[in-house]
């Protein structure tokens, strides 16, 4: 199953009122776990970043003079994703970005129904909790020393951390091999039957402890119970 988990900075919290991308990360995953395939590319936004936006990601309008526009790589974004389920931390808030960027350039938008929204995840595991992606990566044990500011792709690494955690840990995936299971792969047509063990294991009690046992029945209980270990 493939999945790409997303982030972006933005000059701001509105595109409505002309605010752009700066910043686009796409961490591939398949069966929930990273892949070496990551589309990560800083945008010219066509425009000034305030400096309150500066503070919380980092990104000047010098660092990003010669980053190309979002109209430059809408191709190779889109191509990226394909039809995968977009994992976001705040899913409306990129998908309004990206879907007033996309409309810029003439491009299909991407519909809500595809963002797998980590903050609506948290909020059914842990309700009342917090849900930031630092409160998050805290809760996880997950190392945060990389985050000295916002970053689309240091998030994006966070964020795949935080979604594996949030959706049942390491052991989402778990699948045993053949070789492994409890069962007996049946021929066409024939029932599956339970795999017998070779040997039966040994009495986990000694006898001392069975009759002392069977005395609690009969003083304590005057025997009147459904088991015994003399009707075993």
């Amino acid at each position: 199953m493939r999945e790409i988990v997303l982030d972006t900075e933005t000059t701001g919290l509105d595109p409505s009122q002309g605010h752009r991308i700066i910043e686009i990360c796409c961490i591939e995953l398949e069966n929930h776990l990273p892949t070496d395939q990551i589309f990560h590319v800083l945008v010219n936004p066509e425009r000034d970043i305030p400096e309150e936006s500066t503070r919380i990601h980092g990104i000047t309008s010098d660092k990003l003079a010669g980053a190309p526009l979002f109209s430059e790589i809408a191709d190779d974004f889109i191509a990226f994703i394909g039809d995968a389920p977009l994992v976001i931390h705040n899913a409306e808030f990129d998908l309004k970005f990206l879907n007033a960027e996309l409309e810029r350039v003439t491009k299909p938008v991407l519909p809500v129904s595809r963002g797998i929204d980590t903050i609506e995840i948290a909020k059914r595991r842990f309700p009342g909790a917090r849900y930031s992606l630092d409160e998050l990566c805290r809760r996880f044990n997950i190392d945060l020393s990389a985050r000295a500011t916002h970053s689309a792709k240091v998030d994006t690494e966070l964020l795949a951390q935080v979604y594996l955690e949030l959706i049942g840990g390491r052991q989402a995936d778990l699948k045993l091999a053949p070789w492994e299971s409890h069962e007996v792969q049946a021929a066409p047509g024939e029932v599956s039957a339970a795999r017998q063990r070779g040997k039966t294991l040994p009495p986990r009690l000694s006898a001392a402890e069975r009759k002392s046992h069977e005395s609690f029945i009969s003083s304590e209980l005057k025997g009147d119970v459904l088991w015994s270990w003399n009707k075993a």
